[in-house]
């Protein structure tokens, strides 16, 4: 009975294992939105691995100089050696020809009470120095960001590009069929039908080279997220009304231009490394002044020492490690009074430093002023693009329609139905271009406005 038992427990773990395998293998690849893009290429981003670990670096140049502030410098050593030729004897004095053995310990320890605040700045400079690494990461996973957005729609628009020109192959393809069945009938010429032969393999050669570059487009974001290649990247359906529907806002996200400038100059990184560049230059010029001051320091120590000579009788290890011991303190004080000028040169240098971190603090400024209203004048402009683009590709959609009716009808030409369609064709691609085009702007100025891309 329990061998029964057992057999029947092992057969209802393996139908519950495979019933999960097969689950796992239905569900199929995750299919990714452009939140989900985002995020897999700030994953895989080699520039973001080589970002962080420089971060990792500015955390223990952090790390060094607070302990160089806050604690002494500690050391042990010791020594053995023989001697073989002539010495000196430490009990007598005098010399000897004896070879003797020697043992040698000690530790020490020393702490800078003053050197010119070099501690205290280096680590107020550490610590902006990892202020630094950081703002550079959001830098670069902001960059990684706006890359990836754009790669998304444009592989977005030229997929739904791709099935507009389908539908109009499609629409070509049975007007050529009517058209033919017409010209047995009588009803057409033999040109019309040849025109609308044409038109057809425009569509499909259009159809066909729109097709390439979406597929262009997609290797060009997979590139940029580092989607494995033997893998296909299966991008989430997205419906364009909706997508214009919550990208229509104003230009400045509900504030003024002033506002999103002064947000930006606030939180942007470019803003903030120059910034801090500009303190840390301070911090190493009056460092810099600072080392034309005397130095004072304080050290300790203990040491002992055994030796014992060839064919002679000495005290014991034991013995003479604690009767051989010493300590001592040592307070130094250090003046300069010439070094071939170097200090006055590195003085000289870290001033030009501070001048030109303070230069770029200015031009950073004016950067992020002009990228800032450059972006929300942008927005505006687009957003304005995109309404009038909408309602134009409405009215040639009807437009289209009624001349399709007139087509079939006999009512117009086949080059007039053709000029009918490559409008709406332009209308509708026209459309889809300005809306990404728009939501890229908008992403921008809700970036400068303190939304990063990745939470949007």
């Amino acid at each position: 009975m329990k061998v029964i038992y057992k057999y029947f427990f092992i057969n209802c773990f393996m139908i519950v294992t495979l019933a999960f395998a097969v689950s796992a293998s239905a569900s199929g690849p995750k299919v990714m939105n452009l939140n989900d893009c985002m995020k897999y290429a700030i994953s895989s981003s080699t520039k973001m691995k080589i970002q962080q670990a420089e971060s990792d670096d500015a955390r223990i140049d952090r790390r060094i100089a607070a302990l160089s502030l806050f604690s002494p410098q500690i050391s042990a050593q010791t020594s053995a050696y023989y001697n073989f030729g002539r010495s000196i004897d430490p009990q007598t004095n005098t010399y000897f020809n004896t070879t003797s053995f020697h043992n040698n310990y000690g530790v020490s320890a020393g702490y800078d009470l003053f050197n010119g605040f070099q501690a205290v700045n280096n680590y107020r400079i550490s610590k902006t120095g990892m202020q630094i690494a950081e703002s550079l990461e959001d830098q670069v996973e902001a960059d990684i960001c706006l890359a990836v957005m754009e790669a998304y729609y444009n592989v977005l628009y030229y997929k739904n590009l791709v099935a507009v020109y389908e539908t109009q192959a499609e629409v070509a393809a049975e007007v050529v069929k009517k058209a033919r069945r017409q010209e047995e009938l009588g009803q057409k010429g033999h040109a019309d039908v040849v025109q609308m032969e044409a038109d057809l393999a425009d569509c499909q050669f259009n159809l066909i080279n729109t097709r390439n570059t979406y597929k262009s487009q997609k290797m060009i974001l997979e590139d940029l997220m580092f989607w494995p290649m033997d893998q296909e990247l299966q991008l989430a359906e997205v419906s364009l009304s909706s997508v214009a529907e919550d990208g229509m806002v104003s230009g400045a996200d509900g504030g003024g231009e002033a506002s999103v400038v002064s947000v930006a100059l606030e939180n942007s990184p470019v803003m903030k490394i120059a910034v801090m560049r500009q303190e840390n230059a301070q911090l190493e010029l009056t460092t810099a002044k600072w080392q034309l001051a005397p130095s004072v320091g304080v050290y300790a120590g203990w040491s002992t020492s055994y030796y014992n000579y060839q064919g002679t009788s000495t005290d014991a290890f034991n013995s003479q490690f604690q009767n051989n011991g010493g300590e001592y303190v040592e307070l130094t004080v250090s003046i300069p009074i010439w070094n071939r000028l170097n200090r006055a040169s590195k003085i000289s240098k870290r001033r030009n430093a501070y001048l030109k971190a303070s230069a770029e603090v200015e031009q950073r400024r004016r950067e992020v002023e002009s990228e800032v209203r450059r972006a929300v004048q942008d927005c505006e402009d687009g957003a304005s693009a995109y309404l009038q683009a909408r309602y134009r590709a409405e009215v040639q959609a009807e437009a289209y329609r009624l001349n399709m009716k007139k087509m079939d009808q006999g009512l117009i030409s086949p080059i007039e139905f053709q000029t009918a369609s490559n409008n709406y064709l332009k209308a509708q691609s026209d459309m889809m271009g300005s809306m990404f085009k728009y939501l890229i702007k908008r992403a921008v100025v809700k970036y400068y406005n303190g939304v990063n891309y990745i939470e949007q």
